[in-house]
């Protein structure tokens, strides 16, 4: 990550005439910040990520950071929204793009775990570990991003059920979205308490085939 520039106006005015370097503007410290405390989450093993460690990451004061978030939890919530945007963002060009719901829900499982393995420290918040110590509003939004997985996974397979023409389509889809939904959580929970070692989409293929097989369509 490139350095960050010092706060002061004096030392930015020294930072600016030293390498030619100017102060962040508001929105782009605010992304520094988060992409921090991101990193910061990515290393295995990391305890609690405190404001004294993150303003020490930054090189600038823990009132520097305060300016641009009215909490940590605020910063965290932050971490959650890009987590939100990007996984529904591509979940919605999935109901747009597949017309066929186990494919859809195929695809739907995969991006989902590549962007855990992507982003370690993401992964870390989603399943929780990052937010033991934190507001309990942030584990309940995250349980409500599962949940809207799990609604997207069920609204895929019960169209799928209709076409099978199966007795109880909307049973069988609320038990299969269950179902897939805990697996991804759990292949989640294990990369991040692996240390990031074992990839969430290890055999996935082979997964999928047990909890999506094609003999469904």
């Amino acid at each position: 990550m490139a350095d960050i520039a010092p706060d002061s106006p004096a030392e930015a005015a020294a930072a600016t005439e030293g390498n030619g370097r100017k102060r962040p503007k508001p929105g782009e410290r605010r992304v520094q910040i988060l992409q921090a405390l991101a990193a910061m989450l990515e290393q295995p093993g990391a305890e609690r990520v405190t404001t004294a460690a993150l303003a020490a990451r930054l090189e600038v004061s823990e009132a520097a950071l305060y300016r641009h978030f009215a909490s940590k939890a605020q910063m965290f919530e932050g971490l959650i929204e890009f987590i939100e945007q990007s996984v529904f963002g591509l979940v919605n060009q999935l109901v747009e793009r597949e017309p066929d719901g186990n494919a859809r829900s195929r695809k739907l499982v995969t991006l989902l775990l590549q962007f855990g393995e992507k982003n370690p420290g993401m992964t870390r918040v989603m399943v929780g570990d990052a937010l033991v110590h934190e507001n309990e509003r942030l584990q309940q939004r995250m349980n409500l991003f599962f949940d809207k997985i799990e609604s997207a996974l069920r609204q895929n397979l019960r169209e799928v059920a209709l076409v099978a023409q199966v007795a109880t389509p909307t049973v069988d889809a609320q038990a299969d979205a269950s179902a897939i939904t805990a697996f991804c959580v759990g292949r989640l929970q294990r990369f991040a308490r692996s240390g990031f070692k074992r990839s969430p989409s290890e055999h996935l293929e082979h997964s999928l085939a047990l909890l999506l097989p094609v003999t469904h369509l």
